[in-house]
């Protein structure tokens, strides 16, 4: 059996190694390292599968401070985020002195939870941006959020770093994911479904003239050489990596297909141990399983990770501290004494391996090793 990874890009790769080196070759022949044509052939064929305009970027935290800063607010706005979600979203709110309102999620699908946002427009009738995250790989519920966004006047900016590829129905609306909102940010990070081999992230609108904004801000505030019309950064997806994200795009489906298989076998095999919850698969949304995350509910979850990690499977914990409670900010105006949700997850949830690569004997050994500490416990 081959050793399991949380995400085996070796394999991975390999599978598709000659079209990555003719795509490494090409862009040394034409040397285009800097916004050459492998970048806007990429932005082009991505924006043909999500039906948007795409603006590549230097990385995903990059794209996030974009999008916010293509809404021109002022300091000290209000921007609503998760509790529990990766760092990055609440950190570049906080970098343009914006004032962050924590907002607790769903209990089951860990994702934003509009009862809250509504709770939130309540308390905070003034928030100027919701920021959605498809956390894991399946879609927030957009449909209610968009609409209490719409009521109070906001912004919508999703982050989809974790969930490319997913599409949403509900209600007449639909779309894929990072093309619900006003604008949206993802990351190419190499263990993402969509990754490169180094940083990589974009910007996704279905406005073109906010896509165009957040293309000048990307490029140092300037839509024509040498004039200024925004303060803007400097963020740009190298030659390279786009090259090899086109060649990567065009498996992204295939991908897709094998990480929800994957997770079937994991549903059918764990879905009946009492005290461990598999994940929830909402209608309105497809799963494409970035990360496939239960809730250990019966005992210590860190026994269990114990467990597995001695047998060689390196089960994660994402995310062990909500981020209101993070020392960096401690200090929020807004941040809440308890998020109920967030802080009972923080110590229930985890993930096994969900990579292309996962194999029958893999998933039999993983379910097999899990089921029979359950048992046990």
């Amino acid at each position: 059996m081959h050793p399991i990874e949380m995400v085996d890009l070796k394999r991975q790769h390999l599978a598709i190694r000659k079209e990555l080196n003719a795509a490494y070759e090409e862009v040394m022949d034409t040397a285009g390292f800097i916004n050459g044509p492998s970048v806007n052939k990429f932005a082009t064929e991505l924006g043909q599968y999500l039906g948007a305009h795409v603006v590549p970027c230097a990385n995903g935290t990059d794209a996030l401070q974009i999008c916010l800063m293509s809404l021109n607010l002022k300091p000290g706005a209000k921007v609503l985020v998760p509790a529990f979600t990766y760092v990055a979203t609440a950190e570049v709110a906080a970098l343009l002195g914006y004032e962050l309102v924590f907002a607790d999620v769903d209990p089951d699908d860990f994702n934003l939870s509009a009862q809250e946002v509504a709770k939130a427009f309540e308390q905070h009738p003034d928030i100027q941006v919701v920021v959605p995250v498809h956390l894991f790989g399946q879609m927030a519920p957009m449909e209610p959020i968009l609409e209490l966004a719409k009521a109070q006047g906001a912004y919508v900016v999703e982050d989809m770093a974790q969930a490319i590829g997913a599409h949403y129905s509900h209600n007449g609306i639909q779309g894929m994911a990072g093309t619900l909102g006003h604008i949206s940010a993802t990351s190419f990070f190499p263990s993402k479904n969509l990754g490169c081999m180094g940083d990589g992230g974009a910007m996704i609108s279905s406005d073109k003239q906010r896509a165009a904004l957040a293309k000048t801000i990307a490029n140092h505030g300037q839509g024509k050489q040498y004039v200024h019309e925004e303060v803007g950064v400097n963020s740009r997806l190298d030659g390279l990596q786009a090259a090899f994200l086109s060649v990567k795009l065009k498996q992204l489906d295939k991908y897709i297909a094998r990480r929800q298989e994957a997770a079937g076998f994991y549903d059918e095999s764990l879905g009946q141990i009492d005290g461990l919850i598999t994940p929830v698969r909402r209608p309105y949304s497809t799963h494409v399983y970035h990360q496939y995350t239960l809730k250990w509910e019966r005992g210590n979850r860190d026994e269990l990770l114990k467990h597995l990690a001695e047998k060689g499977i390196p089960a994660k914990v994402y995310y062990p501290i909500p981020l209101y409670k993070q020392k960096a900010y401690q200090a929020s105006t807004f941040a809440p004494k308890a998020l109920p949700v967030s802080e009972a997850l923080v110590g229930k949830v985890f993930s096994l391996p969900m990579h292309t690569e996962l194999d029958q004997e893999q998933l039999h050994y993983i379910c097999d090793t899990l089921i029979g500490w359950c048992k046990r416990h």
